[in-house]
């Protein structure tokens, strides 16, 4: 399936102001919001995801078609590193110590500020890193 990039930076906006917003407040139940709309990127796809829908409804319609597209599995598999760090930051903040959950926090703050500003996805990097390293006719 292939996804439109632009709404890939649009997520990812949005995903640095919410995880900004977390860094500043402390907030947890905000962090489980943002590791909820990962999980729902991971298990219904990126288009599918709420801040993909988001897009699709108010942005894409103003835009019209993308000069190109890229295929989901990249964008898919970047949102499941952003989920496992927020989840870090959900056991920092709740049982380890604040100093877990900000650091997780602020390293996909950081994957996604790259994202947003400057179109460098880090998870899609590593995905095809590892799809690079893997032997022939074996899937990461």
């Amino acid at each position: 399936m292939q996804v439109d990039p632009r709404g890939q930076r649009f997520a990812a906006a949005i995903t640095t102001a919410v995880l900004a917003i977390v860094l500043v407040t402390g907030s947890v139940w905000l962090l489980a919001a943002q590791a909820l709309v990962f999980a729902a990127a991971v298990a219904a796809g990126v288009r599918r995801s709420p801040y993909g829908l988001l897009y699709a409804w108010l942005i894409r319609p103003r835009l019209g078609p993308p000069p190109e597209t890229e295929d989901s599995a990249p964008p898919r598999f970047a949102q499941a590193v952003g989920l496992v760090f927020a989840l870090v930051g959900l056991v920092g903040y709740l049982a380890v110590g604040a100093w877990l959950g900000i650091a997780a926090t602020a390293l996909a703050l950081l994957a996604a500020f790259l994202n947003a500003a400057f179109g460098l996805c880090l998870g899609c990097e590593m995905f095809l890193l590892m799809r690079r390293l893997t032997p022939a006719g074996r899937t990461p």
